[in-house]
């Protein structure tokens, strides 16, 4: 019969019992699977390598730490409006001031401001929000390109994992107003929509601001996906189309997704 080993060269029949149950907290390890030294060993271990800060089970805890933080920081936030938009934005742009416009507004209007907090369109309604006299909120996220939160956040928090911030978007706002912007802000965007959609969150308006920018955009929804049949055309009354910040501003402080807006016409 020939002798079968572990991976270490240990014999599972003399070293390690196949059938003997090793329990680590809620996990049960059997066979090869069973350490050789137990957690609190390796937590006294003064020698022990560094390398556990990088595994699957420590970045649980880091995950877990992020979701405090942002609960911590926000929970007494009061009524808030989510503002996204590209942070490649230009300030003497159109874009730019209706970003400033929009955050001033709200800001008058009682709400604060949430962005993700870099520069561009986010910049831009953080300053307004500060100008209002509103809060100001930035939610940053680790990348390699961007460097902190911009000048105007008044209460920022970095995170390190895009999910856990999204979620701080979506928990604290009654709202989103969405300035032209890139992948970031489309995948805020349909995050948005899927959640109101599959009603995981109610009373939550979308508004677009800009419809040379999404007309292309709603014109494809309308005429390529709901014939598809991939969406149905009463998903299109969840988002709102304006040029007017104003009215931006109106239609979320209403509270209502289905706000009266400008029907999706063929020429939107």
């Amino acid at each position: 019969m020939t002798e079968s080993y572990l991976r270490d060269g240990r014999t599972p029949d003399t070293d390690r019992p196949q059938g003997r149950a090793y329990h680590k907290g809620p996990v049960v390890m059997r066979g090869s699977q069973v350490p050789s030294s137990t957690t609190d060993q390796r937590l006294l271990d003064s020698q022990a390598s560094p390398d556990w800060l990088h595994t699957d089970p420590w970045r649980v805890l880091r995950i877990q730490a992020e979701f405090v933080e942002g609960f911590g920081a926000l929970a007494e936030l009061g009524p808030a409006i989510s503002v996204f938009g590209s942070a490649r934005t230009r300030p003497g742009t159109r874009e730019h001031e209706m970003g400033v416009e929009v955050g001033h507004r709200l800001a008058r209007a009682g709400f604060a401001v949430i962005t993700g907090g870099g520069p561009g369109s986010m910049a831009a309604a953080n300053e307004g929000a500060q100008a209002g006299g509103g809060v100001s909120v930035g939610l940053g996220i680790e990348l390699p390109f961007e460097a902190g939160l911009n000048e105007h956040v008044d209460l920022g928090v970095n995170f390190r994992y895009f999910f856990a911030r999204k979620t701080m978007f979506i928990k604290y706002a009654d709202g989103f107003i969405v300035l032209p912007g890139g992948f970031g802000t489309l995948d805020e965007l349909f995050e948005a929509i899927t959640l109101v959609q599959t009603q995981k969150v109610t009373s939550f308006p979308i508004v677009l601001l800009g419809s040379h920018y999404w007309g292309g955009l709603i014109a494809w929804l309308r005429d390529t996906a709901v014939p598809a049949g991939t969406i149905s055309a009463a998903d299109l009354d969840l988002l709102h189309l304006t040029d007017d910040p104003a009215e931006a501003v109106d239609i979320v402080a209403s509270g209502d997704q289905t706000a009266p807006h400008t029907p999706w016409t063929e020429q939107d």
